[in-house]
């Protein structure tokens, strides 16, 4: 049986993974790319429903909060970036 207190030698001996290229690790193109796409379902939505009545209300609504929401993370995106950039003990990491 192994001493709780020490670390399990198999675990010092296995090296580390390889990080993840910086593309993978970008944020901000994933976010303006998926509320532009929930901009562009809302004013789709929005012409097909009240234009043609093709859509049922809950897919307009749908798209709306998916805009919305993205509207919020915007700003929010930025404030973490800022707060990492400065130095903030808040901050995540580094992006």
């Amino acid at each position: 049986m192994s001493d709780p207190g020490k670390p399990d030698a198999r675990i010092e001996t296995q090296k580390s993974p390889p990080p993840l290229p910086e593309r993978l690790l970008a944020l901000s193109p994933l976010v303006y790319v998926g509320t532009g796409l929930w901009l562009l379902a809302l004013c789709v939505l929005a012409v097909g429903r009240y234009g043609f009545d093709a859509f049922p209300p809950i897919w307009l609504w749908t798209a709306a909060a998916g805009t919305g929401l993205g509207m919020i993370g915007l700003p929010i995106m930025a404030w973490q970036r800022r707060a990492s950039r400065r130095g903030a003990r808040g901050a995540q990491r580094n992006l």
